[in-house]
């Protein structure tokens, strides 16, 4: 026997914990063993491993615990998230193909759109719209793909997935959800009718801001598809990061519960502050997309973003946080912000980061498992130095 349990029918810790373990049969150990090896025997096994081919020890054991968080029959992992992305779009999408993309996209994403998609001859529309009738007036004869991110980044908007699964399964298009933001935690896409859902794993799932993946779930068919492409570009994950993810995943249950707990009480917080202008968070009821979130969503995440009111400068305010990190990244146990006009959309022109609402004094913060009341003192001193520093306001 190579996997310690079969966790399909357990609970999400259970699963987090125990799917898709290794068992170390020479020492006993409590934890799957790593095997580094990156040449394998091909005379007399069942299976042909090489870290290529997406199928080492490590990978296909860890394979099945993302699976079996997303509720899918199968699952591959990536060098990073744009690789799971890119891979996955490249997989279903000829010359002559056509997508339908929400248009409020990470910021990777909608460059990869733009700069390659040409490239391959693929057509491709934007929607600005959030509502289904959005995407309906995007569709063509040839469109063969749906891809939304929800909630986005870094707007927190929100989609009804429901609504757009429905609306692709009744054109017989394939639908690809970014669910990086909810984390399996949050959000189930395939139990809402999505045939792909995509993570970049360097987020909640690896959740220690130490580790680089991308991980893609589907049913055989689908994740079949998207090997024999992504087996020619190379795009695997070495086996010690597999390791290492395998180990974060025990502790993502219990990790983003508390963000999610943390992040609503501060964005409620923020909202009420009398130096903020705007919260973007879908757990709010301000929120416009708050209904929505709250029927398919079971947490409403760890990440939210806001903005200063005039006068007061943002980045000066970063500058002056003590325990909040700034940081590139986002998911982590510790609290980061960021400021997503020169780091996650900085490949967007200003003139369509404007577009989308995503201004310069735009902040992002990836709330943390820390006390809330040390985030919020951290932000409430930091306001109170900037202030000091612009008697003007």
């Amino acid at each position: 026997m190579l996997y310690r349990m079969d966790s399909k029918n357990k609970g999400f810790n259970t699963i987090c914990t125990h799917s898709g373990e290794i068992l170390d049969k020479q020492f006993k150990g409590a934890i799957s063993p790593i095997y580094l090896s990156t040449s394998y025997a091909f005379e007399d096994v069942d299976i042909k491993r090489y870290p290529r081919y997406f199928n080492t020890p490590n990978q296909e054991a860890l394979c099945k615990k993302i699976a079996q968080l997303e509720k899918g029959e199968t699952s591959l992992i990536f060098g990073s998230g744009m690789a799971a992305i890119s891979t996955s779009l490249l997989a279903f999408l000829n010359k002559g193909d056509h997508a339908v993309l929400q248009r409020s996209l990470y910021g990777g994403t909608a460059n990869l759109v733009s700069e390659e998609f040409e490239k391959y001859g693929i057509e491709y529309s934007f929607v600005d719209s959030q509502c289904v009738d959005g995407f309906n007036e995007k569709i063509k004869d040839t469109t063969k793909v749906i891809y939304i991110e929800t909630p986005s980044n870094p707007l927190l908007t929100i989609i009804d997935i429901k609504a757009i699964s429905n609306l692709a399964n009744q054109k017989g298009i394939i639908t690809m959800i970014d669910n990086t933001f909810a984390s399996p935690v949050n959000q189930n896409p395939i139990e809402l009718g999505i045939d792909i859902v995509i993570h970049s794993a360097t987020k909640y799932l690896g959740g220690h801001s130490d580790i680089l993946a991308g991980a893609v779930v589907s049913k055989e068919e689908h994740i079949n598809k998207i090997f024999q492409l992504a087996k020619n570009l190379g795009g695997s994950l070495s086996d010690f990061t597999v390791w290492m993810l395998e180990r974060s995943i025990k502790t993502l249950g219990l990790r983003v519960k508390e963000q999610n707990k943390n992040a609503l009480e501060i964005a409620t917080w923020l909202e009420n502050h009398k130096d903020v202008s705007s919260v973007y968070y879908p757990g709010l009821r301000s929120h416009p997309d708050h209904k929505i979130a709250k029927e398919q969503m079971k947490g409403f995440g760890g990440m939210l973003s806001f903005e200063l009111k005039n006068g007061l400068n943002a980045a000066v305010f970063q500058k002056e946080l003590k325990l909040i990190k700034s940081s590139m990244s986002l998911a982590g146990v510790e609290s980061t912000i960021l400021s997503p006009a020169v780091t996650s959309h900085a490949l967007l022109p200003k003139e369509e980061r404007e577009r989308q609402g995503i201004r310069d004094g735009l902040l992002r913060l990836s709330v943390g498992i820390e006390e809330k009341e040390d985030i919020i003192n951290d932000i409430e001193q930091a306001l109170q130095k900037i202030k000091a520093l612009q008697p003007e306001y």
